[in-house]
Formats: structure tokens, sequence, C-alpha cells
């Protein structure tokens, strides 16, 4: 039994940075295309993804499945764990408490956003070319961005906490001085990754991708 929360427990750091992670940085470039290059760039970095060869099995064995375990398992640990952060007030402590709130908050915006955006592609409601109007209309809307915003630090937090706690826990970083290090690095990766998605949120309102949500809607309207 040791033994196997010991391999649930490796698995699940392993698959939080890889592919999760990966999957983290490569999502928060292609949406800020959208804040570099308006809607065409933003259109053309989705269009290059969705022609990616095995698309479908990448995202479910790469993405999907790996999100899945991640998810549940994450919060069999968050209920499990006993946080010390009452009894101790060292800083790890609380990025320990802030894992768990965070990786809670990441899952429920995970989820609800491949719902709103991914989802809707599978299940044929908007195509590819919409997404970009389909985020102008979730990034307008005040409760959605402020949602959005929540979600999104909370997201790149836990990553680059999880980062952090994995080159520990992978014995990459053994010295205090490495660790002290690596969190200094973990952080800028946590402001970085968090400035590109909220900036890609602030573009989505703009102009450019209100044209586009109003040309869909037309569309729409005639069909």
């Amino acid at each position: 039994m040791k033994g196997n929360s010991y391999f649930s427990r490796k698995l699940h750091s392993l698959l939080g940075i890889i592919p999760l992670g990966m999957f983290i940085v490569v999502h928060a470039l292609t949406n800020y295309q959208s804040f570099e290059r308006g809607a065409e760039g933003f259109s053309s970095g989705v269009k290059l993804i969705n022609s990616l060869p095995l698309l479908p099995i990448f995202e479910i064995f790469g993405i999907y499945l790996p999100l899945l375990f991640h998810g549940v398992y994450g919060l069999y640990v968050a209920y499990q764990s006993d946080s010390n952060l009452g009894r101790f007030k060292y800083g790890r402590n609380w990025a320990f408490t802030a894992q768990r709130i965070t990786g809670v908050i990441t899952f429920i915006f995970v989820f609800w956003h491949v719902y709103q955006t991914r989802f809707q592609v599978y299940l044929g409601y908007i195509t590819h070319e919409e997404l970009g109007s389909t985020m102008h209309n979730i990034a307008t809307n005040p409760l959605y961005f402020v949602f959005y915003v929540v979600g999104v630090l909370a997201a790149t937090f836990h990553f680059a906490n999880g980062l952090w706690a994995f080159l520990i826990s992978w014995g990459i970083t053994v010295g205090p001085r490495a660790q002290r290090i690596s969190s200094i690095v973990c952080m800028g990766v946590f402001v970085v990754v968090a400035a590109l998605f909220i900036l890609s949120l602030v573009a989505f309102r703009g102009d450019e991708f209100k044209e586009a949500a109003d040309l869909a809607l037309a569309w729409n309207t005639i069909g």
C-alpha cells in the first residue's frame, strides 16, 4: 500500500510538469499572440496547433487523462494533507497551503475553461476560427473576467510552486542553496507565465476580437 502511494505521488508530481506544465507554457505563448499580433496572430496560432498530426490522440493521452489523474489525485492529497500553517509561519508552509488551495481552484477553472472552449468545438457549437470571438465574449463579461484572472493566477502559481517541489522530490535540487535559487527562478516563471495569460485576456477585450464576435453572431443569426 505504501509503495502504491509512493508511485502515485511520483506520477502525480511528474505529470504536473510533463506534460501539463509544458502545455501551460505553450498555451500561454499561443494566447499571447492575441496581445502581440492581434486576432490574426491568435488565429494563426490556433491553426498551427490544430494542424499537428495525431492531435486528438495527443490531447487524450497527453492532456486530458494526465489532467484527470493529476486533478483528482491532487484533490485527494489536499484532503488528506495536514497543513502546518497554524503551528509554523515559515514561508514554505504558506506555499504548502497555497499549493493545495490553488490546486482546487485550478481544477475547477481548467475544467470549466475546457468546457467553454474545447468541448464547444467538439460538440459543434463553435469552430476553431470562432475561438477568438468566444474568448472576447468571455473576457468582456465582468464576472468571467474576474473568474479567469483568479483562475490563471491560481493555475500558474500551482505550476510554478509545483515545479519547485518537483525539483526537490526528484533529487534535482538537493541543498538549501539550490532550493533557494530554484525558488526564485520558479517564482519568476509564475510572474512571466501569469503575465502572458493576463495580457492575453486584456487583448481579447479589444476591438479586433469584438468585430470577430459580431461577425460570428451575424453568421449564426443568418444560419
